[in-house]
């Protein structure tokens, strides 16, 4: 079978197509054949060797396939060949492996999809299941006609937390760098989208709360943008940081949050991996994300198709953020 492997980490030059065996299903295995593979920031961070949960090298990136159950391991009762299944790496001992045309998983790991959702739309799934923990971990949300701000808007993790934030009640304002990304994403739903290379980002949300500030801010940048995120807080708001691509912030975080000791402010530091050992809570929070698209609550992101043979050109497009919606590759 056809592969994508990192066998010394870099940029996208540096992840290798290659042909392996197929992989043979062993006692309560499944294998599953791929029919969508999804690209996204973790899958970069094992390029580049470092990832906090890095899979030993040579690695197989990867962190989300759907398709079908082919062959079945001795044992397995649940399953027949041509079920359509997601695989998430969340589900897996070692993260990773989903670029490939085939995957051999534990019986227990894959989700059932659904008919009506299309392959291309579930491997979207677990960013929606991302996007229900980080609305879990927002805790209660304040405020009179609460604003959500989500950063990088165009992206697909950011869509799916448009629409769970809205289906809460909360009025949503995205952060874009550039005049079409924002454009793309007023359409995939969001109430309001700030270009911040033409905008100033505190002003933009005083004017559209008329001068409330922000219930939470979803932070995903780092950087001076979870300090902006700070100071646009309202009174007990919150900042829920799940991640820092643009580094560490070079200011006294604590300090600025002293500052702005009267509004009694909230950062809170998210992870999945905190689900690690939680199967209840994180299948639970899966299986909802799967109800909530399959009945059309919630839908996926639009998203760009590649060839798995197109995988750097995919990795070029992160490294450049100028991914919108949801980067998909076919086997």
């Amino acid at each position: 079978m056809k592969a994508v492997q990192v066998q010394v980490p870099g940029g996208p030059e540096n992840l290798i197509e290659v042909d392996l065996p197929d992989p043979l299903p062993g006692p309560g295995q499944v294998r599953v054949k791929a029919y969508a593979i999804g690209v996204g920031r973790p899958d970069v961070l094992i390029r580049k060797g470092t990832y906090k949960w890095m899979p030993p090298l040579p690695a197989i990136p990867g962190a989300e396939m759907a398709g079908e159950i082919d062959a079945i391991g001795e044992g397995v009762q649940q399953w027949q060949p041509g079920d359509r299944v997601l695989v998430s790496a969340r589900e897996l001992a070692q993260r990773g492996g989903c670029y490939a045309q085939a995957i051999v998983v534990p019986h227990d790991a894959p989700y059932r999809l659904p008919a009506t959702l299309s392959f291309e739309d579930a491997v979207s799934l677990p960013n929606l299941q991302l996007a229900l923990a980080l609305m879990r971990a927002a805790g209660d949300v304040h405020g009179h006609n609460p604003y959500a701000l989500i950063t990088g808007a165009s992206g697909g993790v950011a869509g799916m937390l448009c629409q769970v934030a809205k289906l809460k009640g909360l009025r949503t304002i995205g952060t874009s760098r550039t005049a079409d990304k924002s454009s793309f994403a007023l359409k995939q739903g969001f109430d309001h989208v700030i270009c911040t290379s033409q905008e100033n980002q505190q002003e933009r949300v005083q004017q559209i709360t008329q001068g409330h500030g922000l219930s939470v801010v979803f932070d995903h940048l780092g950087g001076q943008s979870l300090i902006d995120g700070l100071r646009s807080l309202a009174p007990l708001g919150t900042v829920v940081s799940y991640n820092i691509v643009q580094g560490m912030p070079t200011q006294d975080v604590f300090q600025v949050m002293r500052d702005l000791l009267g509004k009694s402010l909230a950062i809170r530091c998210f992870s999945m991996h905190t689900f690690d050992e939680d199967a209840s809570l994180r299948r639970g929070l899966m299986h909802e994300a799967i109800e909530l698209m399959a009945n059309g609550q919630l839908k996926a992101p639009e998203h760009q198709v590649f060839k798995l043979s197109e995988v750097r050109q995919t990795h070029e497009l992160l490294d450049k953020g100028m991914v919108r919606g949801k980067l998909v590759m076919h086997p």
